[in-house]
């Protein structure tokens, strides 16, 4: 399966649960799923989004 991905940086004043409120919004509505996240010292978010990519359909015949 091939897979898109979307890194994201967080700053460190948005708290865990803005955070989590913002990448649920992203996965209902745009398809992304969480990959990765790394929490810094800083307080900063790394958090990688990916969503398997959509193959296009061919196009059919033409008579």
């Amino acid at each position: 399966m091939d897979y898109e991905y979307a890194p994201l940086r967080l700053p460190s004043n948005v708290d865990r649960l803005t955070a989590a409120a913002q990448l649920a919004i992203q996965a209902e509505f745009s398809g992304w799923e969480l990959a990765r996240v790394r929490l810094y010292r800083d307080g900063t978010r790394q958090v990688v989004l990916r969503r398997r990519l959509v193959n296009q359909s061919q196009p059919g015949l033409s008579y």
